[in-house]
């Protein structure tokens, strides 16, 4: 049995922002991003909310470039062919988000 603490260690690390209360793996990410919205904004309750735009993108580029660099084995022509931008762009993106490849 692992302890709280070795338990924590083996998970990925959570961000402060949006969360996915209830998932159904079929949904499209749409659905799953406007579920994590609402549940965010209904949480919020009277607290100001500023700077959404940038946490959400925020949410969804870094695993998006996470991940797509892992299947592309690091390989930045390869990534940046499927994402559909130059390599220069994801270069600069991967150290805004201080991603190493």
């Amino acid at each position: 049995m692992k302890t709280a603490a070795a338990q924590h260690a083996s998970e990925p690390p959570q961000s402060a922002g949006l969360r996915v209360v209830e998932t159904d793996r079929t949904d499209p990410l749409s659905l799953c991003v406007r579920s994590a919205l609402r549940f965010y904004l209904d949480n919020m309750a009277d607290h100001e909310i500023t700077g959404l735009y940038g946490l959400v993108m925020e949410e969804v580029e870094r695993p998006l470039f996470e991940t797509v660099l892992n299947h592309a084995d690091g390989n930045l022509s390869h990534a940046s062919r499927m994402l559909g931008m130059t390599r220069s762009t994801l270069r600069k993106r991967l150290s805004d988000y201080g991603i190493e490849r």
